[in-house]
């Protein structure tokens, strides 16, 4: 990759990172992210056009509001650099192609999945059915021109959907047996089925299965140390918390579509055959 590739990349990644930024911080509260423009979450003043340049505004700024002066959350920044480093090394991997840019997009509806299910638990439809959307509009388009990637084709996306919402579903209405309580939102569903429309069937049930993983690994090596030293300074008894599975899920996914087949063709070798 060239450095004038990677800067325009990193540029357009950044802004990319900046809507992502509206799109959770309005989504849940059911308001349009296409107006009012930006505002400042403390005072609701207007953001002028300068004051809104991803990254380098907040650092000018030193992270405070230009009218109040209240601080502004150091999220917004950190999503802005997340996307753009994102779609840097998407295009730096899978080149300028079609697939780049599809890998790009799906890393970025799938970190704004996981940050807004970890900050407001909830998954809105705006980011499962626009990921959905584009991975049926990349199937084609990736069939058409004969550049699939490492994504699913058409006909495999249209069964992976369906997997991926499916066996989520049944382990969501399984736990909830168990559990007696909610063990699956609907949101986690209809990421199923975007991630499975992106990924295919057999990699829709692994990204399960990982994302299982992931979550049994963060529990026993940073939650439950942390939450039980904490506990046992104040006293209290140690009361895991709930960290919705999109969290989980989302990384999951991306890990599947880089990594999934590899996996499974070690799976397959060594237990299968």
């Amino acid at each position: 990759m060239s450095p004038f590739i990677a800067v325009f990349t990193f540029a357009i990644g950044s802004a990319v990172g900046s809507f992502l930024n509206v799109c959770i911080s309005r989504w849940p509260n059911d308001e349009s992210v296409v107006r009012p423009r930006s505002r400042c979450p403390k005072c609701g003043a207007g953001i002028a056009w300068f004051d809104n340049i991803p990254i380098a505004s907040w650092l000018t700024l030193r992270g405070r509001c230009r009218g109040c002066g209240e601080p502004i959350s150091a999220l917004y920044p950190t999503v802005e650099l997340t996307v753009a480093l994102l779609w840097v090394t998407s295009i730096a991997v899978f080149g300028a192609s079609l697939t780049g840019l599809r890998v790009a997009l799906l890393a970025t509806i799938l970190f704004g999945i996981a940050v807004t299910d970890l900050k407001h638990y909830l998954i809105p439809d705006g980011f499962t059915v626009s990921g959905l959307v584009l991975a049926a509009l990349g199937a084609v388009a990736g069939a058409w021109i004969g550049e699939s990637g490492p994504f699913a084709g058409p006909v495999d996306a249209i069964l992976g959907a369906c997997v991926g919402a499916g066996a989520i579903t049944i382990i969501g209405w399984l736990g909830e047996v168990a559990l007696k309580r909610e063990a699956m939102g609907f949101g986690d569903s209809t990421l199923m089925a975007m991630a499975g429309a992106s990924l295919g069937s057999a990699r829709a049930l692994l990204t399960i299965f990982v994302a299982a993983l992931l979550a049994a690994v963060v529990f026993l090596l940073i939650v439950y140390p942390i939450g039980s030293w904490r506990a046992r300074r104040r006293g209290e008894a140690f009361e895991a918390p709930l960290v919705p599975f999109g969290v989980f899920l989302a990384p999951a996914a991306l890990i599947t579509l880089v990594a999934g087949y590899p996996m499974l063709n070690w799976y397959l070798d060594r237990f299968l055959r």
